[in-house]
């Protein structure tokens, strides 16, 4: 047993020593000692701690292959608790060790890897050269002017994975990057709704494109709202949706944009002042009322789509078929009973449709 195995997990089901000890029926000590790697658990304790942090037993013995310590960068808010951190971080190594022991089963992995559109400018010195970088990549990648309907497959496409947390974050945490091998990894919250978990995606992704290219003084942070904005919602599509000048904006029309693009309210109200649509004044009245009537908490009407990822399960059963690993295994990769894992391969009952 890997006791470092016990401690993560332990984590990112967000328990304290003393929880997890009440929950198995030890004293808080013997589930430190149990991670310091002093006493071992027995099997019917080993069972119980796997029950209490839904794992399979198989987890507390699997090698450690990814450490994100040195790699990671989050995009968070001030406010973030470490515990909260503490969760996302363990949960995230978990689903990157099955994607590095997932890409190590293959003889040739079918991920082609991450490259940059050829041709990027070696130097980008303003916001709008930035929402010429996002034109450029749209254009590199043959996406068109319209709306990116699913930006996951157009991600993974391009070589970069992306990882869904089901960690519970609300509004403190906005995003992670990290790498697998040469395969650049963002990491989204699985619950927040699609707007978010796209401005996320195309934020992280203009890290990738903008890394090293941005002169002093160029924020890029900032830069990379800019890239996100103008990636998700191109100048021409909606100058060509809602003119070249206007005087005022009506919400719905906001409302439209939101669910036709996959870019929130505020983040469309802030590409009509990007694409000088509006002017700095008429931005300034709109911005308020928009705080004003609570939208920045939730934004009225509909909440877009989350997106989602199928390809993670995709490759498991491409390599079950293959036969290069077995039905244990292959529930293993996908964290679930192997009871469970025999009915979905079956495509027997609502297990057969859910994502992973």
């Amino acid at each position: 047993m890997y006791p470092e195995r016990l401690k993560r997990a332990r984590e990112a089901a967000g328990l304290s020593l003393r929880a997890l000890a009440e929950q198995v029926g030890v004293s808080q000590t013997a589930i430190k000692k149990y991670e310091d790697g002093v006493n071992t658990p027995d099997s019917s304790q080993l069972l119980k701690l796997a029950k209490a942090l839904a794992v399979r037993s198989e987890y507390f013995f699997r090698p450690f292959t990814v450490q994100l310590s040195a790699d990671v960068e989050y995009r968070k808010r001030a406010n973030t608790p470490v515990k909260l951190l503490k969760r996302i971080h363990a949960d995230v190594e978990e689903q990157a060790e099955r994607w590095q022991e997932l890409t190590n089963i293959y003889p040739q992995f079918p991920i082609k890897p991450f490259t940059l559109p050829a041709g990027l400018p070696a130097s980008v010195n303003t916001l709008d050269d930035v929402e010429q970088v996002a034109a450029f990549a749209r254009e590199s990648w043959k996406l068109g002017e319209d709306q990116i309907t699913d930006l996951v497959d157009v991600l993974e496409t391009q070589g970069v994975l992306v990882i869904f947390s089901a960690v519970e974050a609300q509004t403190k945490f906005d995003g992670l990057a990290v790498r697998i091998g040469s395969q650049p990894v963002v990491v989204v919250a699985q619950h927040w709704a699609g707007d978010r978990q796209r401005f996320t995606l195309a934020h992280e992704l203009g890290h990738l494109l903008l890394q090293g290219r941005l002169t002093a003084g160029l924020d890029e942070e900032k830069a990379c709202n800019r890239f996100a904005g103008a990636f998700l919602l191109p100048a021409t599509a909606i100058q060509r949706q809602l003119g070249q000048h206007r005087r005022m904006i009506e919400w719905q029309e906001l409302y439209l944009l939101k669910h036709e693009f996959g870019l929130s309210m505020m983040g469309c109200l802030y590409r009509l002042l990007d694409t000088a649509i509006i002017d700095a004044k008429t931005f300034d009245y709109l911005l308020k009322r928009y705080y004003f009537s609570g939208w920045r908490t939730q934004e009225p009407g509909n909440v877009y789509p989350a997106e989602h990822t199928i390809l993670f399960k995709q490759l498991v059963y491409r390599a079950l078929a293959e036969s290069w690993i077995g039905e244990s295994k292959a529930a293993e990769l996908l964290g679930m009973p192997l009871a469970r894992f025999h009915r979905e391969r079956k495509l027997e009952g609502a297990d057969a449709v859910t994502d992973q």
